[in-house]
């Protein structure tokens, strides 16, 4: 039998690269993350999330079989678009994304995450792959899309890139999870902890998916970001 192919080596993340994606990925970097809450915020008030465990497995749904696979996969092919420097495949994935959105506010929170990363980037970190991002609309923008875009343009490996994407998509929700439900901080660390094999597991999966295979399969989630839209207090706009 013929031998099995190694795959190929993970690309080297350098200082500049980590010290860009530390950047991009903070809570402090201004694309106002602390706004959203994915539905969390309605699956709280509707008594699902009471502890720490429920906290989880909510996320662990989110990243595996929602918008951890699907906008993880959006920002791989955009990443590879660039790399290619294939502008009609950048096109095809940033469209996509923006249609992809299941409710008024998840496509609220990826738009202007989208449009005030890139606005943003383009200013204190410059590149032609952002340009040529930004080229492609006068509008709405997808937040993985220009991140995968900018991790491109500025040679930020995939390999580190969307991991750190993931992670950030979770520790923002256990944030939002510490504002809203009767968890503590401790409790929250430990679940995001509990976390990273399903972020690394998520990462996987949207790396080997196809632009064509894009699909979640987390509808109460989605139901409950359609009900959150009409819930009488809230602290987040998603």
């Amino acid at each position: 039998m013929p031998d099995t192919p190694t795959p190929p080596a993970p690309a080297p993340l350098g200082p500049g690269a980590l010290l860009r994606l530390n950047a991009w990925l903070s809570p402090s970097y201004p694309v106002g993350a602390y706004s959203f809450s994915h539905g969390l915020e309605a699956a709280g008030g509707a008594g699902l999330l009471e502890t720490a465990g429920a906290l989880q497995s909510w996320l662990e749904r989110l990243l595996l079989d929602g918008a951890g696979v699907s906008d993880g996969a959006f920002l791989a092919h955009a990443h590879t678009a660039v790399v290619d420097g294939d502008d009609a495949a950048l096109r095809a994935v940033h469209d996509l994304a923006l249609a992809f959105q299941p409710s008024a506010e998840l496509a609220l929170e990826t738009q202007a995450q989208g449009r005030a990363f890139l606005r943003q980037t383009r200013s204190a970190w410059p590149c032609a792959a952002l340009d040529r991002l930004a080229a492609m609309t006068d509008g709405p923008v997808a937040y993985p899309v220009a991140v995968g875009a900018a991790a491109a343009g500025h040679g930020v490996p995939l390999d580190a890139a969307l991991p750190a994407y993931l992670g950030a998509f979770a520790g923002n929700l256990v944030s939002a999870a510490l504002r809203v439900l009767p968890i503590g901080q401790n409790a929250g660390q430990t679940v995001l902890a509990r976390l990273t094999p399903s972020i690394e597991a998520a990462a996987a999966a949207a790396r080997a998916t196809p632009l064509d295979a894009v699909a979640t399969a987390v509808p109460h989630a989605e139901i409950l970001s359609i009900a959150h839209e009409t819930q009488y207090t809230r602290l987040f706009r998603s």
